[in-house]
């Protein structure tokens, strides 16, 4: 994800698809396990794949379903960054139904870019 603009940038420019139809699904550590918000644009919060993304669509206003997966208690940058690429520390069965819910977040905002709600 950290370099995910390198590809999506191109992408994106070759099959000519306005950014405001771009939709990206990330780990968001700024809420808490479980929880998923959509919205359209916004900070980058010191997330280096939407920094990526951001370089590589020269903007920040695409899509997001932010997929909650809680903070460390530290805020030094190697612990957050061996937190966020570690592995789970909640039950298989509770990742198995965040990511069933934030497949369905995305599935829903794709359903409503489609008909020209938004």
């Amino acid at each position: 994800m950290n370099a995910s603009g390198e590809a999506a940038g191109p992408a994106r420019g070759s099959l000519k698809v306005p950014l405001d139809r771009v939709v990206v699904l990330h780990d968001e550590i700024d809420l808490p396990f479980g929880e998923i918000q959509t919205r359209l644009g916004g900070g980058l919060a010191g997330h280096n794949g939407l920094k990526s993304l951001k370089r590589g669509f020269g903007d920040a206003e695409f899509w997001r379903v932010r997929v909650g997966v809680g903070r460390p208690d530290s805020t030094d940058p190697e612990i957050v960054a061996s937190y966020v690429l570690g592995r789970f520390r909640e039950p298989r069965a509770e990742v198995e139904a965040l990511v069933s819910s934030a497949a369905g977040e995305a599935e829903a905002l794709v359903e409503r870019l489609g008909s020209g709600e938004e």
